[in-house]
């Protein structure tokens, strides 16, 4: 009966999924492309206004204030003593609040919109919105305008840490009014972005997405068309050039829009100024300004009115080697149109740009006597016709795919014949298009790049217009050859991924520029050769001295900590240890990088551990304490009530016992990832248990979308937080009594394998997704459970769909109560102290000091202001993650979940039931075998593996316990924060 149960339910799946069946690619009518359950994105959308004849609308504008704005909430009108200097009453935007307004206008055509605005975040969160006009999205980038704030260092001089190097200073908002026009977040775009309006009135609303501001008047008026060269000259034409030279150091007096934009250490003999000894923060950029639309704006002060040149020292080592862009802009305006965008070569070396046309003839700027700001502005607009294409191409071959592997049943046996071109029509041809596609763009970079040697991204290419017109030769071998079409690292779509990933990136590093006139000479750009030589010959000596952050033997009154992190996170802790812990508590600390965590067993062994090791994977403590090199914790007096900062289930891992060896420093999160855009195109609910997600997947699977579990991404071997997760919501268990034997062999733990199992062989969920953020993105995987690495990839590099995906709470079992058990791991990193440390107290003191709320906030908010976004610090201080500079509504969500963590517990044989819970999926799914037969299998070489491992550790002899091994619960370590009764 069960047989015939699941196959009855694979037909009605395979049905619903199907419904046309596989005769024909033309009879898939249901399985609409992916891109078109949203709007179309805004290239394609104007070339479509260009070929209907709308073009912008000349000589018109127009404010509206706030007071004038439709349907406002009266207490979110502030009066004009609340407006921050605006001088009119503005609208206190945020909390997911709109602001409509009503546009008279005088004919059909594109117009521009921008606003008035004053930031109030004073956090990294971006204040973000989206504009509707006549109640719709007129394309997909406007569900998404970005208003950015302004920063700036704290402080203009650099303070020096205890090695004498320079610390990069805190990062404050510049509180300011601002404007800005409606551009695309992605700053793909040359220029603001386009709106079409109708003649008459129209509406448009602005809706707040994240973040909160003040909002003024706003203004809808004619595009802005910037004058050309010989028009801005003209107007200057009886200025003379001024014969001076203006040094301004790119690392000083600058502003910025992005926080982590920042000042590096060029340890170079050509950069200005240099030391051969220390660190000094000497350029600014590189890696933290490479994103589309980040600028800089540096106040340089002249002395007289003329015609001035602009001369750029710069370093543009971009990866693949192809060309960056920057636009100029002087007091905040873009000048002429010859230098929106500038072009900079790749160049290992530093080199002088004195910005110039073709022909190499500088250009000539207008300054007046006084303050003025330069800036530049990153912009990949110049590659966007190249992602266009190649994200166009990218969807259509997924969509090809989708439909070979549909009438192939996904079966790709290479001595199988098939006759894909009788079932998809001009197979060969599309294939061809494509590569005739490419080739433009692979020509048009080409054209971009006055460099001799073609960028790894034109290479990239080629490789891909390569591999699809082979296989447009042969189309009836591409069901055996996907590798080379859409799947694998070699193939044509991963190909253009990579292209998508590296071309928008704008790297570029500046050491200073000069504001000069005249025939003045300006200092070389690289040293001489004996320069860089003695230069060289001293740094060698000295690094036989430097003991920067090397782990070395500290004296008998310094607390020696091992770090496994990079340099910045360990510079971080450095300081704030010597600004904040040291000074109270007269316990000196230094902080080492640990070369690699698994020589802490080693260093141990030959009684040469430091004190403490922090970040350290969080089954080390556990291998080391059971060999007796840890402290046990809970010796402390207030180390129960310092536990109740963090979550109960993260401590388990690190137990042996009632003893704990370590303290939980960062915390993971699994929670549901979903695209808000798609799902709501498709009125699909998001899912709150496995049962919803099991009723929602017929919708998904008709549109050739699906939903991701941890299990796909776990191409190999399963690890426990693929796993456990099901045995855990159904009630089920790992470990035996007394943790002598395991218990996935009984009837809670079976029903969970047995669900685990069937979300592949009934329901069709994906066995293998190597990149569920890419899948994500293109909207082929629009749901699914990820963790915190997710997460930061999305909120780092996917502006194209942020403000358009959210987070809940992952699916779970729902209870008879009505409650929903969604139980899961959660591992982070941990923190330990050694038992050979010099002194226990002290060790102790500091680790409560490091993982405090107030620390751990300071430490969070400073490393992600300085380094950027993707610098998120997950703490597992629930305190202090609640003050976190993230978005409040994924804070809950995470917390939510956090109630269900659940990590596993360790017993010397738990490695063996991880490899066989592994090992049971792979029998089920792949070879068909009965899931009480595979488990029953396993159970036998579990038991065996954990009777053998209690022998060596003296839990066991001659096969009889001869003490027990009790498993730590979520119960016994809830009892330490007085909740007895929770359970």
């Amino acid at each position: 009966m069960k047989f015939f149960k699941r196959f009855v339910l694979s037909v009605i799946m395979l049905f619903l999924i199907f419904p046309y069946g596989f005769a024909s690619a033309e009879n898939n009518s249901n399985d609409k492309p992916v891109k078109q359950v949203v709007e179309e994105n805004y290239h394609t959308v104007l070339k479509t206004w260009e070929k209907e004849g709308v073009k912008g609308v000349s000589d018109f504008e127009t404010s509206i204030s706030p007071s004038q704005f439709l349907k406002v909430n009266e207490k979110n009108l502030l009066p004009e003593t609340e407006s921050m200097g605006y001088d009119d009453r503005v609208f206190y935007w945020h909390n997911q609040e709109s602001a409509a307004y009503e546009i008279d206008a005088p004919k059909d055509g594109l117009y521009e919109l921008s606003f008035d605005y004053y930031p109030l975040n004073k956090e990294v969160v971006p204040i973000e919105g989206a504009i509707q006009v006549n109640g719709k999205y007129p394309f997909y980038e406007s569900r998404r305008i970005v208003f950015p704030s302004e920063w700036k260092n704290d402080r203009d001089k650099f303070q020096k840490d205890r090695f004498g190097n320079d610390m990069i200073p805190k990062q404050i908002t510049v509180p300011k009014w601002m404007h800005v026009s409606a551009e695309d977040a992605s700053q793909l775009q040359s220029g603001p972005l386009k709106y079409r309006l109708k003649k008459g009135k129209n509406t448009i609303e602005l809706a707040n997405l994240s973040g909160e501001m003040l909002l003024g008047k706003v203004s809808v008026h004619s595009p802005i068309k910037l004058p050309t060269y010989n028009e801005y000259l003209e107007n200057y034409k009886t200025q003379k050039q001024v014969s001076t030279v203006v040094t301004q150091e790119a690392e000083k007096n600058y502003t910025k829009n992005s926080s982590y934009i920042r000042p590096e250490a060029a340890n170079d003999s050509s950069a200005f100024p240099k030391n051969t000894k220390n660190l000094l923060l000497n350029v600014l950029g590189g890696d933290s300004w490479d994103s589309s639309g980040q600028s800089v704006n540096w106040r340089v002060n002249v002395k007289k009115d003329g015609l001035y040149k602009l001369t750029f020292k710069v370093l543009q080592n971009k990866e693949t080697g192809g060309p960056v862009f920057r636009k100029l802009l002087i007091d905040g305006e873009i000048p002429f149109s010859e230098v929106a965008p500038i072009s900079f070569d790749f160049n290992k070396k530093w080199s002088n740009i004195t910005l110039s046309n073709k022909k190499e003839k500088p250009y000539l700027f207008y300054l007046t006597k006084g303050q003025h700001e330069i800036g530049l502005e990153a912009d990949a607009s110049p590659v966007e016709p190249v992602i266009h294409t190649t994200n166009d191409i990218m969807r259509e071959i997924e969509e090809l795919t989708l439909e070979i592997r549909k009438l192939t049943g996904n079966q790709t046996d290479a001595s199988r014949g098939w006759k894909i071109s009788e079932f998809i029509p001009g197979i060969d041809k599309k294939l061809a298009g494509w590569a005739d596609r490419l080739e433009k763009e692979r020509d048009y970079l080409r054209n971009l790049d006055s460099s001799k040697e073609d960028s790894k991204d034109i290479v990239s290419l080629q490789m891909a217009i390569k591999k699809l017109r082979a296989l447009s030769k042969k189309p009836n071998e591409i069901p055996s050859r996907l590798t080379e079409l859409s799947e694998g690292s070699s193939s044509a779509a991963q190909m253009l991924g990579n292209i998508l990933e590296e071309l928008p990136k704008q790297p570029l590093q500046i050491d200073r520029f000069y504001v000069h006139g005249g025939d003045k000479d300006l200092p070389d750009a690289e040293a001489g050769f004996w320069e860089k030589l003695f230069d060289s010959v001293k740094k060698f000596f000295l690094s036989f001295f430097s003991d920067n952050y090397s782990a070395k033997e500290t004296d008998d009154q310094t607390l020696e900590v091992w770090v496994n992190r990079p340099r910045q996170y360990v510079e971080l802790l450095q300081n704030l240890s010597d600004q904040n812990f040291t000074p109270k508590t007269g316990i000196k600390v230094k902080y080492s990088i640990m070369p690699e965590e698994q020589k802490l067993i080693l260093a141990s062994a030959a009684h040469k551990q430091p004190d403490l090791a922090l970040s350290i994977s969080n089954w080390l403590p556990y291998e080391l304490s059971i060999r007796g090199a840890s402290v046990d914790l809970h010796q402390f007096d207030d180390f129960e009530a310092f536990s109740k900062q963090f979550s109960p289930g993260s401590f388990l891992p690190m137990m042996v016992g009632d003893k704990v060896y370590a303290m939980p420093e960062t915390q993971d999160f699994f929670v549901q990832f979903y695209r808000r855009d798609i799902l709501e195109a498709l009125n699909i609910p998001v899912p709150d248990t496995w049962d919803d997600v099991i009723s929602i997947l017929p919708e998904l699977q008709r549109y050739g979308m699906n939903y991701y579990t941890p299990m796909a991404g776990a191409t190999g071997f399963k690890p426990f937080q693929a796993t456990t997760p099901f045995i855990y919501q159904f009630h089920g268990d790992l470990y035996g009594k007394n943790g002598m034997s395991t218990a996935i062999g009984s009837e809670a733990s079976l029903k969970g394998i047995q669900f685990m199992t069937d979300l592949n062989t009934i329901y069709s969920m994906p066995l293998q997704v190597p990149n569920f953020y890419n899948h994500f993105r293109y909207s082929t995987l629009p749901i699914g459970i990820a963790n915190f690495t997710t997460y930061i990839q999305l909120k780092s590099a996917a502006p194209e769909i942020a403000g358009w995906w959210n987070i809940s709470p992952q699916p779970g079992v729902k209870q008879k109560d009505g409650t929903v058990e969604r139980w899961s791991p959660g591992s982070g990193q941990s923190a330990m102290i050694f038992k050979g440390t010099k002194d226990k107290e002290k060790s102790w003191k500091l680790l409560k000091w490091w993982l405090s709320e107030d620390t751990q906030t300071e430490f969070a908010t400073s490393l992600q202001t300085m380094y950027g976004p993707e610098y998120m610090w997950n703490t597992s201080n629930i305190e202090a993650f609640k003050k976190l500079p993230w978005p409040e509504e994924d804070k809950k969500t995470i917390l939510k979940q956090w109630e269900y963590l659940h990590e596993v517990p360790k017993n010397p044989g738990s490695y063996m039931i991880e490899r066989e819970l592994s090992n049971i999926w792979n029998r089920i799914v792949f070879d068909g075998v009965n899931t009480r037969s595979a488990v029953d299998d396993s159970v036998i070489s579990i038991n065996r593996e954990i009777s053998r491992k209690m022998e060596e550790f003296g839990y066991m002899k001659d096969g009889k316990m001869v003490k027990p091994y009790p498993i730590p619960t979520i119960e016994e370590v809830k009892s330490w924060a007085g909740d007895k009764d929770e359970k």
